[in-house]
């Protein structure tokens, strides 16, 4: 990684996760494998930010360690890259069990169990399949019908115009949306907390 730290793929250990990895990776990691319009690529990063919102959209007063691991819900492709559905199934139980042992290492590092509670799993899935919906119609070329059949309605009441972003602004969202997280569950003290008077 570029932090320096060595990870070892098959047994992740938590001490060897940082956060500006996830970043880094995750906002040069395209959605759609690249396959969209504009500019510039739809990137993990930002789509991770997206599906946290709406997480919270949909279920509002999400605790903030819930919101923390929306963001973080495909943080383990920043090493393995975004697969599709249909593909992770193809690889069969040996990908899916190499990629929850990669989840479970990251959730560990950052304070959250190593498996969500499945009300928290499928909050995530339904705002991962929002936003799904809103890329695939503005980006990929889907009709509306198409990503209905695909991803089913978005939340009542909740719209999204995505303007995909330059990699290193995407990264920076991340982390920032990482920071005030991280503070309100206690990972890292708030910036004034360093101040004595």
């Amino acid at each position: 990684m570029l932090s320096g730290r060595r990870l070892d793929l098959l047994d992740p250990s938590p001490f060897d996760i940082e956060i500006e990895d996830i970043a880094h990776g995750l906002a040069r990691v395209a959605r759609w494998n690249g396959q969209t319009i504009g500019e510039h690529a739809f990137s993990v990063a930002q789509h991770s930010c997206v599906v946290e919102e709406i997480a919270a959209y949909i279920k509002p007063g999400l605790e903030p360690k819930w919101r923390l691991a929306a963001l973080l819900h495909d943080a383990s492709e920043y090493v393995i890259g975004d697969m599709i559905s249909p593909f992770k199934s193809a690889l069969g139980v040996n990908y899916k069990a190499f990629e929850a042992r990669l989840e479970s290492a990251i959730h560990v590092r950052f304070g959250l169990p190593p498996k969500n509670p499945v009300a928290i799993k499928t909050l995530i899935k339904k705002a991962d399949k929002a936003c799904a919906y809103f890329e695939a119609t503005q980006l990929a070329g889907f009709t509306k019908k198409e990503s209905l059949g695909f991803f089913g309605a978005p939340p009542a009441g909740y719209d999204l115009v995505i303007d995909p972003l330059p990699a290193p602004v995407a990264q920076q969202r991340y982390l920032e949306r990482y920071r005030v997280l991280a503070e309100a569950v206690g990972l890292v003290p708030a910036p004034d907390a360093w101040h004595t008077e």
